[in-house]
Parts: C-alpha cells; sequence; structure tokens
C-alpha cells in the first residue's frame, strides 16, 4: 500500500533563517518540546513506512511566514508537497497566494483557530476571501480550514458558492461521536456529505478517542465512509503535534481501519491523498 500523510508538520532549529512569530503571538506546546524538522520527518517516515507527506505549515510556530516548508520541498520533490497558510483577509491574499504557488506549494490552510486561538480570528464565508477560493480551484490546489462545528453554516456556504474549489475538514470538526451509532451528534457533518467537494482528514486523535464512551472504531469509520465515501478521506498523522512516534501514529490508524475493504484502506491511506495533491503523484 502506498502510504502518504497530508498532516505533519515541520520546524526548524535554524531561529535567525526561520524566525518563531506565531500566529496570535502565543507559540504552540508541541513545537516547544517535540517539534521535528525535514530531516527528522524523513526519518521518521522512512522507519513508518509512510512514502510521501503533505507538510502543513505551522501557523502557531510561524504565523504566516511559510518560507521554511517552501524551501524543504524545493530540496525534496519526491517525497513533500506543502501546504501554506496565508492572512486571506487582506487585499493582496490572491498575491500571496501565486507567490507560495510559485514556490511550490500545492495547498493553502485556513488556521482560523487552535490551541492557542480559542476563538476564530475569521469567517469562512466573508466576502475577502471570495477571490481565494476562486484562485484555488484555478489552480487546482485544495484549501484545508479547521473550522468547528459550530460555524459549519459558514462551511456549506462556501461549499455551494465554490463547487469547483476542493475542501478539507481538520479534525472531523471537533464532533465527539461517543453518542455512539448511527452518531446523531454529527448530523451537521452528515448533512455536508451532499457536497462532493468537501474531504474529510482523519487525524490520529480521531483514531484515538474512536472507542470511547458508545462508539467503536468499525461503526465510527464504517459509517464516515458510508457517508462521504472512502475517496473523500484521507489519512493525516498531526505528527509530532499529536504525541507518539509516526510509526505508532500509523499504526492506530491501520487499527481504527482495518475492518474496512482493502480499496476504502488504500484510498485513506494513499489514493485520496494523491487526488487532493496530485504533485505527489
Amino acid at each position: 500500500m502506498n502510504i502518504v500523510d497530508i498532516h505533519p508538520h515541520i520546524v526548524s532549529n535554524d531561529v535567525s533563517r526561520y524566525p518563531i512569530t506565531p500566529l496570535g503571538g502565543k507559540r504552540s506546546d508541541w513545537s516547544h518540546h517535540r517539534s521535528v524538522d525535514a530531516e527528522q520527518l524523513l526519518a521518521a517516515m522512512d522507519a513508518a513506512g509512510v512514502k510521501k507527506a503533505a507538510i502543513v505549515h505551522s501557523s502557531t510556530t510561524y504565523g504566516f511566514n511559510c518560507n521554511y516548508v517552501a524551501d524543504v520541498i524545493a530540496k525534496n520533490k519526491d517525497r513533500f508537497a506543502g501546504v501554506f497558510s496565508i492572512n486571506v483577509l487582506l487585499p493582496d491574499a490572491t498575491e500571496t497566494m501565486k507567490y507560495w504557488i510559485s514556490r511550490g506549494m500545492a495547498g493553502m490552510r485556513i488556521f482560523s483557530r487552535g490551541s492557542t486561538i480559542d476563538e476564530p480570528w475569521l469567517a469562512l464565508d466573508d466576502p475577502r476571501i471570495f477571490l481565494c477560493y476562486e484562485l484555488a480551484a484555478y489552480s487546482k490546489i485544495p484549501v484545508a480550514t479547521n473550522i468547528k462545528i459550530e460555524n459549519f453554516d459558514e462551511l456549506e456556504s462556501i461549499l455551494k458558492t465554490f463547487p469547483e474549489t476542493n475542501f478539507i475538514l481538520d479534525h472531523l470538526g471537533g464532533i465527539s461521536f461517543q453518542d455512539g451509532a448511527p452518531f446523531n451528534n454529527a448530523l451537521p457533518l452528515w448533512r455536508l456529505a451532499k457536497y462532493e467537494n468537501l474531504y474529510l482528514k482523519l487525524v490520529t486523535g480521531k483514531f484515538i478517542d474512536a472507542n470511547k464512551g458508545k462508539s467503536s472504531a468499525h461503526k465510527k469509520f464504517t459509517k464516515i465512509v458510508e457517508e462521504f465515501g472512502a475517496n473523500r478521506c484521507a489519512w493525516g498523522s498531526n505528527y509530532p503535534s499529536a504525541s507518539g512516534t509516526l510509526a505508532e501514529m500509523l499504526t492506530i490508524a491501520k487499527e481504527g481501519l482495518k475492518t474496512l475493504s482493502k480499496n476504502d484502506q488504500e484510498w485513506i491511506f494513499g489514493k485520496t491523498a494523491l487526488k487532493l495533491y496530485p504533485r505527489l503523484s
């Protein structure tokens, strides 16, 4: 199986060349205590059997300065693609997008909130962002977002308005599946499954909590595949933001998906990623 990771992060040890400028002014704990650089990520991938990766720029380390990821993918085009983040509310946002795309970046992420930012600093359906979505479609790059379930109305709005733009939902919108099948807590997510331009990123945390409460990994991921199809789901480790080795994270994911068909597993562990990031093909 050709395994591709669509959500690892890297942090350089060279703070002079790549200064720490976290979005919101507070650096994430993981980037302090268990960050890895590009060489360490490659070693971890080789040890785990991960062939390729779409490296997600760390906004809680570098803000909107994506130089480190861009420099790394330029040297490792056979293994990496890059996902940049910018301030999409600025008047020159599309020009900034073009710059990072010219540097070889293959995707964009709108980091609206996170471990260091409690409340979202933008709305996905803000008209100031619309040209960015249009450019993403034209450039054939996906747009990832870590929007939460309480703001799914914004996500649905842009899914409808920009059907040619592929969007990737990080962390399943922060939904709890502990209510068990048929997972009514996730009804707002199931309602979005009709939009074929929405993809789901299945990260380590969602495998770790798959058997909590009344949930089970088998029922949870079977339901997700039933609603979205395996060809719209992709594995992302969230390494090293999530705790553990990359090999351990892959083992957890394989265990969580073991009851799915071989074909579904192949889509989730690689084929969907190559569909979203064809530069990795």
